[in-house]
């Protein structure tokens, strides 16, 4: 399979999935304009509807049968290059164990997320076109920026429904951007290769640190609670703990030859961060 014809299939995957989302968001809005009316403005209780469990196991059907195909052919493909079935059978088994450490970054987003969409639609967002650094800062942001709450409190049905708006619309330009400037733009990325092929190393670090500096700005910016502005330490704490793991695991990997961390770097450095939050939470710090 050629590579266009690999990410033409991807992307029509994305779509599809993207579509059922906006179609769970459309109906979500329905219900709480239903709610709004019968002036029930806290119940929950249409985040575990029946057709919400339809239309996500229709996504993740479609997820699993895409999954399913793709290693059918890639094993066929596989046998005629000449790999032997014991080859295969231990690149298989080796990427599934080695899929679960990173997987644990993924389950910790999850978590925080379900608290706000419940299991299906958190599960639902991170399953398939989303990401824990892009979704749980997006509602994050609505919940404090634009209602002045937070994640854990009781939080109201049109807050969520926003939230998921914003999460949802915030996920279709990539879709609809690439089919028709991907090319133009990957032909310019080659050409300033050819000339001088340190710019893509410049350009990829530069892409870092602004993903970085947006979460830098995020933590270092004032938090406003019931009226109250202050500078949260305890996220500076928090911040620092785990890019010191992810530097002293780095170091293990590079120095100490520890290969078999790489997969397990980032989730133990979030873990690790956790439970230094908890600690110094409990210390009355914020």
């Amino acid at each position: 399979m050629s590579q266009l014809k690999y990410n033409m299939i991807s992307l029509r995957f994305h779509l599809f999935c993207e579509i059922m989302k906006s179609i769970i968001t459309i109906k979500l809005y329905l219900v709480y304009n239903e709610i709004k009316q019968q002036n029930e403005v806290h119940n929950m209780a249409f985040l575990n509807s029946w057709w919400v469990y339809l239309i996500i196991g229709v996504i993740f059907f479609y997820v699993l049968l895409q999954s399913v195909i793709f290693l059918i052919k890639s094993r066929k493909r596989a046998l005629f290059l000449g790999f032997t079935k014991e080859q295969i059978n231990k690149t298989i088994s080796s990427s599934m164990v080695f899929s679960i450490a990173p997987s644990i970054a993924i389950l910790i987003g999850l978590i925080a997320l379900s608290k706000v969409f419940g299991p299906m639609i958190a599960g639902m967002r991170l399953g398939t076109l989303g990401a824990v650094t892009y979704e749980l800062p997006a509602a994050i942001n609505v919940i404090s920026g634009v209602f002045n709450m937070n994640i854990g409190d009781t939080l109201t049905p049109e807050i969520v429904i926003t939230a998921l708006w914003v999460m949802t619309l915030g996920c279709i330009p990539p879709l609809l951007i690439i089919p028709f400037f991907f090319k133009k733009y990957s032909q310019k990325i080659h050409s300033v290769k050819e000339k001088d092929n340190s710019w893509n190393q410049i350009m990829m670090d530069a892409l870092f640190l602004g993903m970085i500096s947006a979460f830098v700005g995020y933590i270092l910016a004032p938090k406003t609670v019931d009226g109250e502005t202050y500078f949260s330490i305890l996220g500076v704490i928090v911040f620092l703990t785990s890019a010191i793991l992810i530097i002293v695991f780095g170091l293990l990997i590079k120095k100490g030859k520890a290969d078999w961390l790489k997969n397990y770097a980032l989730p133990l450095s979030m873990v690790g961060a956790m439970a230094m939050a908890i600690l110094i939470a409990s210390m009355g710090v914020r």
